[in-house]
């Protein structure tokens, strides 16, 4: 797709995105928490409470996460709404390295009350901390509306 076709994805649709994607992986996660640990993992005191849950809760979000950005450039969420993830410096398909740390750096954006995903509702280029941090940008097709900020303003 021509960059000039590209629209820079703000911060509600971005929200939305994340919404889908985190119930589809909660219906994934919690009923094979609930068949391994029951009510009693509710309930639990420690952050971990073994083998299963730290496969299941920690190791398989973060695979699922980056296979897709790696395979498809976005989550089902990010589709849902038509949204990939690009280099910011190319518009080209950010490398694995790129969505490796992308993926971790959203821990550096939450972990200051959120603030480094807020971020990405007052950025010019719509990026969060960990956007920033991984030197990428999340785009989708122009809303023919003619109020979007493009990808190729030529303030970036």
């Amino acid at each position: 797709m021509n960059p000039e076709d590209l629209e820079l994805v703000g911060f509600w649709p971005r929200v939305g995105a994340s919404i889908i994607d985190s119930i589809l992986m909660a219906m994934i996660i919690l009923p094979i928490l609930m068949a391994f640990y029951g009510e009693e993992y509710w309930f639990s005191e420690s952050f971990v409470q073994g083998p299963v849950d730290l496969l299941v809760s920690y190791i398989f979000p973060a695979a699922a996460v980056i296979a897709f950005w790696v395979a498809k450039q976005a989550t089902p969420g990010k589709m849902a709404i038509s949204a990939k993830i690009v280099d910011a410096k190319t518009g080209n398909p950010p490398s694995t390295g790129q969505f490796i740390g992308r993926y971790f750096a959203y821990y550096l954006s939450t972990f200051p009350l959120g603030l480094g995903l807020l971020w990405v509702a007052f950025d010019s280029r719509k990026q969060g901390w960990h956007d920033k941090l991984a030197g990428t940008l999340v785009v989708r097709p122009k809303n023919r509306a003619g109020n979007s900020k493009t990808f190729m303003d030529g303030k970036y």
